[in-house]
């Protein structure tokens, strides 16, 4: 067999940019890239857990060795000029191979070593956290990193394959071709103070609730975008009072007496069914949604990513025990969905619906040492 170097696609040494391996750094690289793609030098601080003096000093420095601005001033904004755009591109690709290398390399070492990338919509965290937890206490020697944020922004690093895998609550319908498995139940109800005049009530309409002032997520919400369609197809418009971007001050403003809110039963979980808010019992009421674990179809799996993925498939159960456990009015309804039935909405353009894989055979305890 022909030596690697006799190959046609190799590039000898003479060939190699020099200047860039004596003068650049992945470290610069990666400033760089993170800066342009989420469009600020905070945003990219923020991310990269870096002050964004740091971010500025890296990025003058990746600048000073190519000799050549790399972010143009417009107004009071910034952005890559023609020499940063043929940058970026290049460190998407260096990173994508990297990231690729990485994978591999955790595959050869098996489950004693490796790295989870997991990103979720903002309200998955009121579990992803455990689940994670559970499975790292099963495989320690993994390192994992959550990314948590809004649908819009999951669904852009899922676009940009910036990690392993995906918890959402409806597959995106921006014509991504994804695997979508479901895994366990979201269920969206409506909340008021312990004080409000509906609390108590049976069978409230959604046209009495349509008269209260209601509290909705930010733009690029799921849980927004369910709780209007529900009230268009009912033919009724909410009185919007506000606008929030996180579960938990849309709680502090219930409890604060300012209206009421949809929210998945899960942003109750630390609180429990004797918490500051309550459930009301209305019509058309809980919305039985459910998460989904998804993530590119064109995207190859490692061996950790595959193992998380089966590992939460199996900690479905327990967690829908435990939410029936604890809200007992809710357990019709929790008992009644299949997550298997469905992995995302009949209406969603772009989804592959995988059937929930058997288990594998689990790792001799060795490889988890």
């Amino acid at each position: 067999m022909s030596p690697p170097y006799s190959e046609q696609t190799y590039t000898p040494p003479a060939a190699m940019p020099d200047y860039l391996i004596r003068y650049a750094t992945l470290r610069q690289l990666q400033v760089f890239e993170a800066s342009v793609r989420l469009g600020s030098f905070s945003r990219a601080a923020e991310e990269l857990f870096v002050t964004q003096p740091t971010v500025s000093m890296q990025i003058k420095k990746l600048s000073d060795a190519l000799g050549l601005p790399l972010f143009e001033q417009v107004g009071r904004n910034v952005r890559p000029t023609e020499v940063g755009q043929e940058l970026y591109k290049s460190c998407r690709s260096i990173f994508e191979n990297l990231a690729h290398l990485e994978m591999k390399i955790s595959d050869h070492k098996g489950m004693k070593r490796g790295r989870l990338r997991l990103g979720v919509v903002t309200t998955a965290k009121y579990f992803a956290p455990e689940v994670l937890g559970e499975f790292c206490r099963e495989y320690p020697g993994i390192d994992v990193a959550l990314k948590v944020s809004n649908r819009d922004r999951i669904v852009e690093r899922m676009n940009n394959s910036e990690d392993d895998l995906y918890i959402v609550g409806q597959a995106p319908a921006n014509g991504l071709e994804i695997h979508s498995f479901p895994f366990a139940p979201n269920p969206l109800v409506v909340l008021a103070a312990r004080d409000h005049p509906l609390v108590g009530k049976k069978n409230i309409s959604l046209e009495d609730v349509a008269k209260e002032p209601l509290i909705l997520r930010e733009p690029g919400s799921g849980i927004r975008d369910a709780t209007l369609r529900l009230f268009e197809n009912a033919g009724l418009t909410p009185k919007v009072r506000m606008e929030l971007g996180s579960n938990e001050a849309i709680k502090h403003a219930v409890v604060g007496g300012l209206g009421l809110a949809v929210l998945s039963l899960h942003t109750l979980s630390l609180e429990g069914p004797n918490g500051p808010v309550a459930i009301l019992d209305v019509k058309g009421f809980p919305i039985m949604r459910q998460w989904h674990m998804v993530y590119p179809r064109n995207k190859e799996l490692s061996l950790v990513a595959d193992a998380f993925l089966q590992f939460s498939l199996g900690v479905e159960p327990r967690m829908r025990r435990q939410m029936m456990k604890l809200w007992p009015a809710l357990k019709k309804q929790l008992a009644d969905v299949d997550p298997a039935a469905k992995a995302r909405d009949q209406s969603t353009p772009g989804a592959s619906v995988k059937p929930k894989p058997k288990p594998a055979t689990k790792p001799k305890k060795k490889a988890a040492r």
